[in-house]
This record gives structure tokens, sequence and C-alpha cells, in this order.
């Protein structure tokens, strides 16, 4: 997933924006861009903040356009749900097309990355709700 993204994603459940990004692990490809203007128009994920607010130019989206996001999480901030980013793909799915047993064994696999209120209280799973916490 690219950084990009956090400019255009939004919850699929309440449409609040920007969702929190927490990265755990991102490569750097070796792909040229050549962008002339700043790319994103509201928010600008790598820094996690608004594009007005962020200072930025060509030259650093061009970079941050090298970047992808192989494994992390999206959380929002009204609802309190979360969304997986996995082999760089954003998982926003609605409730009922969640798997929990997949999600569940994803909040275990990073439990130490995720914050403690998403493992407790997060939608639509939380590892508290089976035990585990």
């Amino acid at each position: 997933m690219k950084y990009r993204l956090m400019d255009l994603l939004a919850c699929p459940i309440d449409k609040d924006f920007p969702l929190k990004l927490i990265v755990f692990q991102e490569e750097e490809r070796s792909i040229e861009f050549k962008y002339d203007n700043v790319i994103c128009e509201l928010y600008c994920g790598l820094n996690a903040a608004r594009v007005k607010d962020a200072g930025l130019s060509a030259e650093a989206c061009n970079k941050c356009m090298k970047k992808e996001i192989l494994n992390g999480v999206l959380i929002c901030g009204k609802c309190n749900r979360w969304y997986p980013i996995v082999d760089e793909i954003p998982q926003l799915l609605p409730d009922e097309l969640r798997e929990s047993k997949e999600d569940l064994s994803f909040l275990t696999k990073y439990a130490e990355k995720i914050p403690k209120n998403i493992l407790e209280e997060g939608k639509p799973f939380n590892l508290a709700t089976r035990g585990e916490y």
C-alpha cells in the first residue's frame, strides 16, 4: 500500500477521515517517480498531517512514492474499528465480511505494535472478547 492512499481512504462504516496508520513493515522500491507537484490533496500519510500543514514538496512526494507499506493497521478514531494491511493490501471490509479467525490471528501476531485500546476494545474483533488479553 502506498502512503498516498491515506489521502483517499476513509472508514467504510462511518466515513471518518483520516484514518490512523501504524506501519509494521515497509520497503523502499527502486522505481523512479517524476511528479512536478504535491500529489496528495488533503492528507499526507507519510507525515501524518494535513497537506496544508505539512510543508510538502514534489521532491518529498517522489521519495514517498518509492515506499511500500507491506504490513500495518488502519484505525478509525471515531468508531474504534481497525483494518489490517496484509501483503501490501488494506482490507477495509464491513464487519459482516470479516473473518474473526483471521483478524484475531492478525491481532495476536502484531499485539506488541497495536495500541492497547484496539487490542481490548477494537471492533469488530478484539483479544479481550476472546479471553486472550
